[in-house]
């Protein structure tokens, strides 16, 4: 649905970006500033293309220089410029800016907005595809309090005439959207790769603030750029925000469990504290730059049928309630993982892991998508040393304690399993919890999802509280 505006003239709506830029311009209220650094005037240039700038265009700038910039917007933190924090002072002080210059008195109806973006591309050796932030603050309503929206892009075009391009689209897409989308979020976010994809440029995060959107959970919004495609993965601080991956993830040595954790059960905290204590013993482990990280894979998710919004939000919710980073990917396959994790740190890394899954791994099948197949994907997995904390699991018909010297692989991985193995790579956890090995999590979660008891021996007191305060995982009431 779009949002029809005050003082708007006769118009048919179109998508090309020219009469996106051509219907603000016609708009006579609709007044802001344009300050883009690093990727020259991509997007402002499509305004002055489309007829009536003057309507729309109240200053633009590109402080290029550093000196400039920070003359204007301050000195950022470690001199850096393409960051979040900068692009928010060059919102604010550009709103505040037209705020003083432009009388209320003379423009009553004005919605003011500024657009601003701090971009680097592609660097000249092409060993940096380079990303950026963009953003805008705006009115809906004269005299409101300013609405944001701030995004973060990854460029993955290979010139930087293309990826500046691209950027000037996007910024067209997010300016139109912010003003006739702003009563629906998911359409701003699908509309701006209108005439994109993410093979140009990828959204990996993005942030609704203000009196338009209070009532937006950013963290849905995250949630549907991975579901559409969009980026790969998002990532949440135990505060329960969403955060940049490439800002939580540089130069650390990851630890990664995966599950569905619905919910985290004791099972699944004993597997990540022990295998952490053997990764602290790491020799090129900084223990100062640990991050541990619970993945949930949208694989899992859709296995279970379609994907529920609360449902994931509870599970968020839960992890983050504990203390815990939450990545949400649509990584099926593990190596992915590693690959992703490989772009933002050298360091070491890990991955907790139960005998059914370490299993599943070695089967051929799983990289039947991939031309060098097994082969090729364990060269990708056991990058930089990366070790596998392999969890006991329990033979529920015998009682027999399975461990990476009795699990059964398939025949023709027996050897390569054999490799790895005998290589260190996979190492089990031997200082387990035997209680923990009779914990069934889907019991646990149809036991909640009844109102049965007895669910609560098999979490944490923290974990139980947190269900039973938030009503969590329980059946929706028939209509």
């Amino acid at each position: 649905m779009s949002v029809d505006l005050e003082k708007e003239r006769e118009f048919r709506e179109m998508v090309s970006v020219e009469n996106k830029a051509l219907r603000i311009n016609l708009n006579e209220n609709i007044y802001g500033t344009f300050a883009e650094i690093g990727a020259g005037q991509e997007t402002v240039r499509n305004f002055f293309r489309a007829q009536n700038p003057s309507g729309t265009i109240a200053k633009t700038l590109s402080a290029y220089d550093k000196d400039f910039s920070d003359a204007i917007y301050g000195v950022g933190e470690n001199r850096r410029y393409v960051t979040e924090s900068r692009l928010k002072s060059m919102l604010a002080y550009e709103t505040g800016l037209i705020e003083e210059r432009i009388s209320r008195t003379k423009h009553p109806n004005k919605l003011f907005f500024s657009y601003a973006n701090t971009v680097a591309t592609i660097d000249f050796a092409k060993k940096y595809k380079g990303h950026g932030w963009l953003g805008i603050r705006f009115q809906s309503k004269p005299k409101e309090e300013y609405s944001e929206i701030i995004i973060h892009v990854q460029f993955h075009e290979s010139n930087a005439a293309k990826q500046q391009i691209s950027l000037g689209i996007l910024g067209v897409n997010l300016i139109y959207g912010a003003y006739y989308h702003h009563d629906d979020p998911v359409t701003i976010l699908n509309s701006l790769y209108d005439h994109l994809n993410s093979h140009k440029i990828e959204i990996d995060m993005v942030n609704f603030t203000g009196p338009v959107f209070k009532q937006v959970d950013n963290r849905l919004m995250s949630l549907h750029l991975v579901k559409t495609g969009k980026t790969d993965a998002i990532m949440f601080k135990p505060d329960g925000n969403n955060v940049l991956p490439a800002d939580l993830l540089y130069k650390k040595n990851i630890l990664t469990l995966r599950g569905s954790f619905r919910p985290v059960t004791r099972v699944n905290l004993s597997m990540f504290q022990k295998s952490l204590e053997l990764f602290k013993q790491e020799k090129k482990v900084d223990e100062e730059r640990i991050l541990g990280i619970f993945e949930i894979t949208l694989f899992n998710l859709r296995n279970e049928g379609e994907i529920d919004e609360k449902d994931f939000l509870d599970r968020a919710d839960l992890l983050c309630s504990l203390g815990h980073t939450v990545m949400i990917s649509n990584f099926q396959e593990y190596y992915k993982v590693v690959e992703y994790f490989s772009q933002f740190t050298r360091e070491r890394m890990g991955l907790t892991m139960g005998v059914n899954t370490l299993v599943e791994v070695f089967k051929e099948d799983y990289y039947k998508d991939l031309s060098g197949g097994i082969l090729e994907a364990f060269g990708k997995l056991f990058f930089k040393s990366l070790k596998i904390y392999l969890h006991p699991q329990k033979d529920p018909e015998t009682g027999e304690i399975i461990t990476s010297e009795n699990l059964e692989v398939e025949q023709r991985t027996k050897e390569l399993y054999s490799f790895f193995k005998d290589n260190g790579r996979v190492v089990d956890i031997t200082d387990y919890d035997p209680e923990v090995l009779d914990i069934n999590s889907r019991k646990i979660y149809e036991l909640i999802r009844n109102g049965e008891g007895g669910w609560e021996k098999g979490l944490e007191e923290d974990t139980v509280k947190h269900i039973k305060e938030n009503h969590l995982f329980q059946k929706k009431p028939e209509s």
